[in-house]
């Protein structure tokens, strides 16, 4: 069933390296990078984390960002992150 939902998502790994990725469903994803039928950089690499995540209407539009993000360097990937950390 399609989704009008696309997603771009930041995983960080056990070796506290990030991930970039998209797709429509966020949970399933995760779980298929857990159990290591994921993306190849991720296996072995747990445990794994969403820390970032960002919704588009089009899988055109998530797809140009995921590779805005993946050009970001990995400071401008921890901003990224930190601004979805709660303050206080």
């Amino acid at each position: 069933m399609p989704t009008d939902t696309h997603y771009v998502y930041v995983l960080r790994c056990g070796d506290d390296t990030l991930y970039t990725g998209y797709t429509t469903d966020v949970e399933r994803r995760l779980r298929e990078h857990r159990s290591g039928t994921g993306a190849k950089y991720t296996r072995g690499r747990g445990p794994l984390s969403v820390v970032h995540v960002e919704s588009y209407g089009s899988r055109s539009a998530a797809m140009a960002r995921e590779y805005e993000v993946k050009q970001l360097s990995r400071r401008g990937k921890e901003r990224l992150c930190d601004d979805d950390r709660p303050t206080g």
